[in-house]
């Protein structure tokens, strides 16, 4: 149930996870509650790292009432808190051993000393096992907080030495009262956004107040529907990885402006101006950290495409089992019941199984177009290629 008396500030933005906020609340106010390595799971779009971040405010300040220095933990302009947030791949073993540098820094202003790692079911073994000892003898004042989707995500060494915990999946109405509240959209789009994100609380926002997001949705989901042959397979893959690279793009491209403008700043080069070879090896580091978060954020783009039509065949599922009063594409109804009603379920779950393989296989660096192009193939003909 959504929370009736909004948890005092730092805890305000955590919307739906009175159990968890109990929980924090208590370590960073009782020292013998608190222990000193957690870890916070949980679906995409729960609030992990919100939760995470108010935590640290919460341990940070000297007071419950210190709103000044909470406001700088979660502004990251604390000296006290480490975050670590990745756009790329995986998390490096250098980023991994400059964690655990800073975590044996005593705190300089605040209660603690808090290491937020927000993905940190991206590090592979050699990097997890950097954290191994930092994690079971960490100093006396460091506080480390892990965020992760579940804990299957992690290595069992990593998840004996934390303390976990789960947080609830939000209801698509406490999800769209949030982003009716922080965006002032009617409560239909509000609504409609909640679902169709199935509850992720970024996406929702996002699909809430872009009209151009929501209409590629509708677009690509209407196009895998309209799928007849390997001819319409290989158009439609194709135009999906188009408007993802697109996506990605944008997403990307003004940030990756401002960080070149601000690098040539530092080293003290007017814009324009040509770059000294002494200087380029920097230039060209930023350059290759912009390539692998534009990999990245490729990467998720499809991932959420893959996510939208798993929801798409789900809701085709639930038709043939007679469960249609819980659709996540509601406005798909009248196309998803003749489609429910021309396949078998088998040949649904097949469909599904393909989806699931396919994300495996992205996970693999398989070209995405290929991996698009035989799951339409999948979806048009009923068997795996």
């Amino acid at each position: 149930m959504p929370q009736t008396v909004p948890a005092p500030f730092p805890w305000a933005d955590v919307w739906g996870q009175d159990a968890a906020v109990d929980t924090l609340r208590a370590a960073a106010s009782d020292p013998s509650a608190l222990s000193h390595a957690w870890l916070i799971t949980g679906p995409p779009g729960s609030g992990r790292s919100t939760l995470a971040y108010a935590f640290a405010a919460a341990l940070i300040a000297d007071r419950p009432d210190d709103e000044n220095v909470m406001r700088q933990v979660l502004a990251g302009t604390h000296p006290d808190v480490t975050a670590l947030r990745t756009d790329k791949v995986i998390i490096t073993i250098a980023e991994a051993r400059g964690l655990v540098e800073r975590s044996y820094f005593a705190p300089s202003a605040g209660r603690y000393r808090v290491i937020v790692v927000e993905d940190a079911d991206r590090m592979v073994e050699r990097t997890s096992n950097v954290l191994l000892k930092a994690l079971e003898e960490p100093p006396e004042q460091t506080v480390w907080i892990l965020c992760a989707p579940s804990e299957a995500d992690l290595l069992p060494t990593i998840r004996s030495r934390v303390r976990s915990l789960r947080l609830r999946e939000p209801d698509v109405a406490d999800v769209a009262r949030l982003i009716s509240l922080r965006t002032g959209v009617d409560e239909v789009v509000a609504e409609q956004a909640a679902r169709h994100a199935q509850r992720h609380i970024g996406m929702a926002q996002r699909l809430a107040t872009d009209d151009a997001a929501r209409r590629r949705r509708d677009e690509t989901l209407r196009s895998v529907l309209g799928v007849r042959g390997v001819g319409d397979a290989v158009e439609v893959a194709g135009r999906i990885i188009q408007a993802a690279t697109e996506d990605a793009k944008a997403l990307t491209a003004e940030r990756d402006a401002q960080e070149r403008a601000s690098l040539l700043r530092t080293i003290g080069i007017a814009e324009g101006q040509a770059v000294p070879p002494a200087l380029r090896t920097q230039l060209s580091a930023l350059e290759d950290d912009q390539k692998k978060r534009a990999t990245r954020s490729l990467r998720d783009g499809i991932d959420r495409v893959l996510t939208d039509l798993q929801s798409l065949f789900r809701d085709v599922v639930m038709l043939q089992f007679g469960r249609g009063d819980d659709l996540i594409n509601s406005e798909l109804r009248t196309e998803l019941t003749e489609l429910a009603s021309a396949w078998s379920e088998t040949r649904t779950l097949v469909v599904l199984d393909h989806l699931a393989d396919t994300r495996q296989s992205l996970e693999r660096n398989v070209a995405p177009l290929l991996a698009l192009e035989s799951l339409l193939v999948t979806i048009t003909s009923g068997r795996k290629p």
